[in-house]
């Protein structure tokens, strides 16, 4: 499953994907990964959840941060979510490349059942046609 919480910058996004992340991770049967530019959350979010900060890794683009998240999911095979906290920053793109990945990443989640939630901050008008459905 594919969720997006797309809204303009200093809505609330970060906290409420925090929130869900800590609430998932008491119940969650496997792990959890949460994925952000940088360290600044890294001490708002419980320490069973495996914390990635994308700015100790080169990756520049949306390919090369598929490959990233196709590396953690090979590594390890209980993780049941991936949190992606500001997806325009960890992969250094704009919101016309949204749908590219999001195809890429519903055909990982289908055959290996991870579920991604990932936050933009793009308006929902903004965003291409084709992700409205996938839209909290």
């Amino acid at each position: 499953m594919i969720s997006i919480l797309a809204s303009s910058k200093g809505t609330g996004k970060t906290k409420k994907i925090i929130d869900l992340a800590n609430e998932d991770v008491e119940k969650a049967k496997g792990n959890i990964v949460f994925v952000d530019d940088d360290k600044r959350h890294i001490y708002d979010l419980k320490h069973r959840l495996r914390f990635i900060s994308m700015d100790e890794y080169p990756t520049k683009n949306m390919d090369e941060f598929f490959g990233f998240l196709c590396g953690i999911i090979s590594h390890d095979h209980d993780i049941d979510k991936i949190y992606i906290d500001g997806l325009l920053k960890v992969m250094d793109t704009t919101c016309d490349e949204i749908p590219k990945l999001v195809n890429k990443l519903e055909k990982l989640s289908n055959k290996y059942e991870i579920d991604f939630f990932m936050t933009i901050s793009c308006l929902k008008n903004d965003l291409h046609e084709d992700l409205h459905k996938y839209l909290v």
